[in-house]
């Protein structure tokens, strides 16, 4: 009973900490400014595909994030500071772009989709420096005992729940463009565009606050 009840315990703080950052459901609104004109078979294929890259990031992140930045000397404020400038300039490029024309439309296939699921649906869209930087923090912090196998179950089980949701999230995401419309939908993707830069603005300088911090 009690590996049971650390068990639960691990799962619960996985998801508790990875599912705010992660928020499936602001990202499933970037997402659908993304693909928005891709063909209906096309989306569903990229966000299996998104689905799965976010399991494996955010297990690997939190069983061996920790020991690869150590091995390369690399510190999560780092992370966070050359993390934040990449969602930024995502956001900024999302803030400014522009409707794609017909032509464009129908120019949409799955193999220019498919190049596109990692490289930025899955980072820095969906798991990004701010999901990584928790996921390596996790796994940093996990009690190494004999009972340490219950964090890593929990790391797979809790990153499979924050990726269903990812999937949830991203799958219907083209409901919420029915019922906003055209206007309302390009309006509230404008302000998650800003939100995003928002986002990056504060990772950076929370990187910046950290190194300031430790020298």
């Amino acid at each position: 009973m009690h590996i049971i009840a650390q068990l639960t315990r691990s799962i619960i703080l996985v998801v508790a900490a990875l599912f705010p950052i992660v928020n499936p459901l602001g990202s499933a609104l970037i997402f659908l400014s993304l693909t928005r004109w891709y063909p209906a078979d096309v989306r569903h294929n990229l966000v299996v595909r998104i689905t799965i890259n976010t399991f494996l990031l955010l297990v690997i992140s939190i069983l061996i994030g920790s020991h690869v930045l150590h091995f390369f000397g690399i510190s999560l404020p780092v992370v966070q500071v050359a993390g934040g400038l990449i969602v930024s300039a995502t956001g900024w490029s999302l803030l400014n772009q522009r409707d794609p024309d017909i032509k464009k439309r129908e120019a949409v296939d799955a193999v220019a989709a498919k190049q596109q699921a990692f490289y930025p649906l899955t980072l820095p869209i969906t798991v990004g420096p701010g999901s990584i930087s928790v996921a390596v923090t996790l796994g940093a912090n996990t009690a190494r005992s004999i009972y340490a196998w219950p964090a890593v179950v929990a790391a797979f089980v809790g990153s499979l729940i924050v990726a269903l949701s990812v999937f949830i999230c991203y799958r219907y995401a083209e409901q919420l463009e029915r019922i906003l419309g055209e206007v309302g939908l390009g309006v509230f993707l404008r302000l998650s565009a800003f939100i995003v830069i928002c986002i990056g603005v504060q990772i950076t300088w929370n990187g910046i606050a950290a190194l300031a911090h430790s020298l």
